[in-house]
């Protein structure tokens, strides 16, 4: 996990908001569409004829979620097994992550294991309550969807603190709700983090009051 950073944005009154830095990255295999989603949810325009990614892209974008505002920095890493060597670079740091395949293509949506356990590795995470985000694109191909809810769902269940949303970049179908829900759960991971205590339930743990206070009685 990545140590919160700030930047400065300019309100529309002309004073200074301060806003936390996200690193959120898109995973899955080359073709899902992670570069339109990416695209859709920052520009809000599609395009059909987009060329796949080569190595990483990333674009920058401002998000108020929960009264807290965020300017994530959307990293768009190639599916191709040739650009790993220039993708896994980037996985560290990162605050959230998106999963993405597609749902006109098995192979993409077998293959999520494995960019999952990629991630895992090259970001050095630990936690495996990391928020992940699921995203099954080309939802608009209804003809074509060769993926049914039911091994989606189980996927799911596998995976600590995950959510699903199908997607369409072409038809901006859930595209900023899954961005948005990226956030909400990075904020539940953050305040999870916080109020958690790693000595609670622990019988070695030292109570410092309760040894001052035994102190304090002694007449010695």
């Amino acid at each position: 996990m990545a140590n919160r950073r700030t930047t400065t944005m300019q309100s529309h009154t002309g004073g200074g908001i301060r806003a936390s830095f996200l690193k959120v990255i898109l995973l899955g295999d080359g073709m899902v569409g992670k570069t339109s989603l990416m695209n859709r949810f920052v520009t809000n325009k599609y395009s059909e004829t987009l060329l796949r990614t080569i190595g990483v892209e990333f674009l920058n974008k401002d998000l108020i979620v929960n009264g807290q505002t965020y300017t994530l920095q959307i990293w768009d890493t190639a599916g191709q097994e040739q650009f790993k060597s220039l993708r896994t670079p980037f996985y560290r740091g990162s605050d959230v992550c998106l999963l993405v395949f597609s749902l006109t293509n098995r192979e993409s949506f077998e293959n999520l294991e494995y960019w999952k356990k990629e991630f895992f590795y090259h970001a050095d995470v630990h936690n495996y309550e990391f928020p992940f985000v699921l995203l099954g694109n080309k939802s608009d191909a209804t003809d074509s969807r060769v993926v049914n809810q039911d091994e989606i769902e189980e996927f799911v269940r596998l995976c600590p603190n995950m959510e699903y949303y199908e997607t369409s970049a072409k038809k901006n179908e859930n595209v900023e709700k899954a961005f948005i829900a990226a956030i909400d759960k990075f904020q539940k991971f953050e305040e999870d983090a916080l109020n958690k205590d790693p000595f609670k339930n622990d019988p070695n743990k030292v109570d410092l009051d309760k040894i001052k206070r035994k102190n304090r009685s002694c007449n010695c």
